[in-house]
């Protein structure tokens, strides 16, 4: 079975994926509103959060470092920390990410990535202590590496938090099981803004539906909106 997954993102009513982009309010400032967001991180308990490749390049500045010579690894995973606890995942289909170590804020890392990715990124992952999932299908099989996750790493509860994209696909692929919005006081408004959900020219229509969870009001003039995610009848 896959971990339960739950988008997790922080926004504004006009759906803008960057607060620093926003107006300001008299009920808070953006350092208030992550706070927010951050305390309902914990909250939701995960074990494992989850991010694309252009998220996770904003966290981690590590360059290139291929090893020397002949290299030997392993196919189609490596988990070099099977008893780590919590887990940051990355989606990186063409194997542009690079690290240096194994973890991020203490959560050992995770890649996922896609078929032809060359030995090389491989052993310099698993240089770095970091594990991976390399896809046996062209088109990244996203349910069956998560669910290899949870029977090998024991990873049962994901939150995923960007960008707009890996969030988009998920969804698309019927992979979110719920999605949980902190609504910030700001708007941003510009034409062709970056959004927290994109799925192509498409969209999602006729992908999902959404049933409302909960809603509740926050500190700093703040909403948490809670959706269950569900394949439509």
């Amino acid at each position: 079975m896959k971990p339960h997954i739950i988008c997790l993102m922080i926004t504004s009513p006009d759906g803008s994926l960057h607060p620093s982009r926003w107006t300001k309010s008299p009920d808070g400032e953006r350092s208030d509103w992550t706070a927010l967001y951050e305390k309902i991180h914990a909250e939701h308990a995960g074990n494992a959060w989850m991010v694309g490749r252009v998220t996770m390049a904003e966290m981690s500045k590590a360059k290139a470092h291929p090893p020397t010579g002949t290299v030997k690894v392993a196919r189609p995973h490596h988990f070099a920390r099977p008893g780590a606890s919590t887990f940051a995942i990355a989606l990186d289909p063409g194997g542009k990410l690079h690290f240096a170590g194994d973890a991020l804020f203490g959560d050992h890392i995770v890649v996922l990535l896609g078929p032809d990715v060359p030995d090389s990124h491989l052993a310099e992952l698993a240089g770095d202590g970091v594990s991976y999932v390399v896809s046996e299908t062209k088109e990244l099989d996203l349910r069956a590496m998560l669910t290899l996750l949870g029977q090998e790493l024991g990873i049962t509860r994901i939150l995923l938090e960007g960008g707009a994209s890996v969030n988009g696909s998920m969804l698309a692929a019927g992979l979110v099981d719920e999605i949980s919005l902190v609504i910030a006081p700001a708007l941003e408004g510009r034409v062709n803004s970056d959004r927290v959900i994109a799925f192509g020219d498409e969209g999602l229509a006729g992908k999902v539906e959404l049933s409302l969870k909960s809603c509740d009001v926050l500190d700093h003039g703040a909403l948490h909106v809670r959706y269950t995610v569900r394949a439509p009848r």
